[in-house]
């Protein structure tokens, strides 16, 4: 007869280290797990260059400044100085920028043309998590070089927008043109651009409705001069709520400074201002 009351059997010693290597493995490969999810870089590369080389080198090229931690990490100031003077020989033709942890880690690419005299960009942008922000600069002979820093910084792109969904869409597509310093020919001038525009990242909460705000976004500039475009950008929801951009062109005569811009929902905002000469 079977003994209902007797005591289970215990495991034996093999049965335990058994175990044991097991609890071992698995706590192994939740330690290497943030490894491998943090080199984001590595996934995000091949789209973009795919096995091209790429020189750490930039600093002889760009300097990005970034803070090192961001007071707001919805509106981070990112400035690209570059170093190349932009020549009809030897130019910069694009400059690629990377949040590598953010949902959507290609916040631009600004396709640029000798008539920047300058490919300096300044900008602000969304950061989800701490991560490294890169720009990668590709010159007109097809080189491509590197600079990145690290930004401490979270919840920016989940971030509840600054005003109302319907306040944010009342003034959308407002742009507003500013020359650092007017009536200068044939010199590099800066040139501050400002969309209104909410930017919607699509990943923010309404805190009223509690419903995700749908996304809407910049996703595209064209900028030109006398009607040749000088500057192009494919933007994303990593462009903080109302873009703001500034960049150089050189005015060899006078003439009028163009901007078209592009949304998610294909409407279009332009706007554009006079340069003359002292």
């Amino acid at each position: 007869m079977r003994n209902l009351h007797a005591t289970p059997a215990r495991p034996t010693h093999r049965l335990r280290q058994a175990c044991t290597a097991a609890l071992i493995a698995l706590a192994a490969a939740a330690m290497l797990q943030p490894a491998v999810a943090a080199d984001n870089w590595s996934r995000i590369r091949p789209g973009l260059f795919q096995n091209r080389a790429i020189a750490t080198d930039a600093a002889l090229m760009v300097e990005l400044v970034t803070p090192a931690r961001a007071q707001d990490a919805a509106v981070v100031p990112i400035t690209i100085k570059t170093r190349v003077p932009q020549s009809p020989e030897r130019y910069i033709s694009k400059l690629y920028l990377v949040i590598d942890k953010n949902p959507a880690p290609v916040a631009a690419v600004f396709s640029m043309t000798p008539d920047l005299g300058r490919a300096d960009i300044e900008t602000r942008v969304r950061i989800e998590e701490y991560t490294d922000v890169r720009v990668i600069v590709e010159m007109n002979d097809g080189s491509l070089h590197m600079s990145s820093n690290y930004v401490k910084a979270s919840g920016g792109c989940s971030a509840p927008a600054g005003k109302d969904p319907a306040e944010a869409a009342a003034g959308i597509g407002k742009m507003k043109l500013a020359l650092e310093q007017s009536g200068t020919l044939d010199q590099p001038q800066q040139v501050q651009l400002m969309i209104r525009h909410p930017n919607f990242s699509g990943l923010a909460m309404d805190q009223v409705t509690r419903l995700y705000t749908p996304p809407h976004f910049v996703r595209h500039l064209d900028v030109a001069y006398n009607g040749k475009r000088i500057l192009s950008a494919e933007t994303d929801i990593s462009i903080s709520e109302n873009p703001n951009f500034r960049f150089y062109f050189v005015p060899h005569t006078e003439g009028t400074l163009t901007v078209e811009a592009v949304d998610s929902q294909d409407l279009s905002y332009r706007t554009s201002l006079v340069v003359k000469a002292n």
